[in-house]
């Protein structure tokens, strides 16, 4: 977790990530938080690796779409306890910015990164960068590959026998994913 928090800050300097660093960072952060309480709880109820492994991965896949949910919330108009545009105020490229950033013509990506590294604490600003996100479909683009991640999840639990735990991590995977807040 904390090469992934090293990782992230070094990237928030340079605002130079792309997908494949920002599935990086989420994967050493939040995903293998999560990932790492799911293989614990079925290590503690079976020796098979195979199971604490199959654990790990989905606990993996529904970190990443976890913290993909958690990202799409800065770009909503709902109070939700995370202020609005906070990611963007940070300096941390999320999956809606990076996949936009990537659809725009050089000027725009030009333009939208100086108002990050430089007008980030600018209302105004971060709501112009808002609104590229939603203009450019990053949006959609991160809730396909939080959709994605998700059904990834709930496949490796089908893999386990039909029963209540199956089905509570099933209900858990949908919560994360369907969460308002």
């Amino acid at each position: 977790m904390a090469e992934g928090e090293l990782l992230q800050i070094e990237k928030a300097r340079k605002l130079d990530i792309d997908e494949g660093v920002y599935f990086e960072i989420i994967r050493q952060k939040t995903a293998t938080l999560i990932a790492a309480a799911c293989a614990s709880g079925a290590n503690s109820t079976t020796t098979d690796p195979d199971i604490v492994n199959r654990m790990w991965k989905f606990g993996e896949k529904l970190g990443i779409a976890f913290q993909i949910k958690d990202d799409l919330f800065d770009y909503g108009e709902d109070i939700i306890g995370k202020p609005r545009g906070i990611d963007i105020k940070e300096k941390k490229m999320t999956l809606p910015l990076i996949y936009a950033l990537n659809q725009s013509e050089k000027s725009v990506k030009n333009k939208i990164i100086n108002i990050i590294k430089n007008e980030s604490t600018n209302d105004a600003k971060v709501k112009e960068v808002i609104d590229f996100v939603k203009s450019m479909g990053g949006l959609e683009y991160a809730n396909e590959a939080m959709i994605r991640n998700q059904n990834e999840a709930i496949q490796i639990l089908y893999t386990f026998p039909s029963n209540k735990s199956r089905d509570s991590l099933e209900a858990l995977v949908y919560f994360f994913t369907n969460r308002k807040n």
